[in-house]
């Protein structure tokens, strides 16, 4: 029994890291043919630009969990700082140099202390923290969406989710996904998740008595 669960768990693992590696190449790709000048462009993390999310993406698969350790003891447990470090190490001198360092990890395991569904979830919302400023826009498989929305919806590890959909009850239009009690917010599984990790850019996207409420969380966060 415990070596078939060990065999299950092992095969949802490979396949939640195909999924994390499928979510970089595209993103890699829909780079590819980006002018300098549109890497400057602020991206949906406060004061990053779409280039310095790509250097925190590479950053995020190119750290073990002692090197990860170890920054944070050398930023004193300032986990900002550690971010911040981590992402000017991989920035590279130019726009193709950050393209290039990232396509080095699209097929990267290496991750710092976090589960594999966490590591979906940032590649999937950063990447869109990324397309959306572009005007980019990518039809993602409904099981990789639902799986990091499935995620997020009972965590606040790294990025508070869990807490800001108390009391709310979110139901995706184009997903089995639903979850929670309380005032209604329905959209796509994509927005439905955005709006969950705080990004309001995602909020007119969304239906409901419950998207004000939402709205002011995100406002809050």
């Amino acid at each position: 029994m415990a070596d078939a669960k060990q065999a299950a768990g092992g095969r949802a693992g490979a396949e939640m890291w195909a999924m994390v590696h499928a979510e970089r190449a595209a993103l890699a790709a829909d780079l590819a043919e980006l002018p300098d000048d549109r890497w400057l462009t602020p991206s949906l993390c406060t004061g990053l630009t779409v280039r310095e999310v790509l250097a925190h993406l590479t950053a995020g698969a190119s750290l073990t969990p002692a090197r990860w350790l170890a920054g944070v003891v050398r930023c004193r447990f300032d986990f900002d700082r550690q971010v911040a470090m981590r992402l000017a190490e991989q920035l590279g001198a130019t726009p193709a140099e950050t393209l290039e360092r990232f396509r080095r990890v699209v097929s990267s395991r290496t991750k710092p202390p976090l589960p594999v569904p966490a590591m979906l979830g940032e590649t999937l919302v950063h990447a869109e923290d990324i397309r959306r400023p572009l005007g980019i826009r990518r039809d993602y498989p409904e099981k990789a969406v639902v799986r990091v929305a499935e995620y997020y919806r009972k965590t606040d590890l790294v990025v508070v989710a869990k807490g800001r959909i108390g009391g709310l009850r979110l139901t995706a239009n184009d997903s089995p996904f639903a979850t929670g009690s309380g005032a209604l917010v329905s959209g796509t599984t994509l927005a439905l998740t955005m709006a969950m990790t705080g990004r309001a850019a995602y909020l007119d996207d969304l239906e409901g008595d419950g998207v004000e409420r939402l709205r002011e969380r995100c406002a809050t966060a």
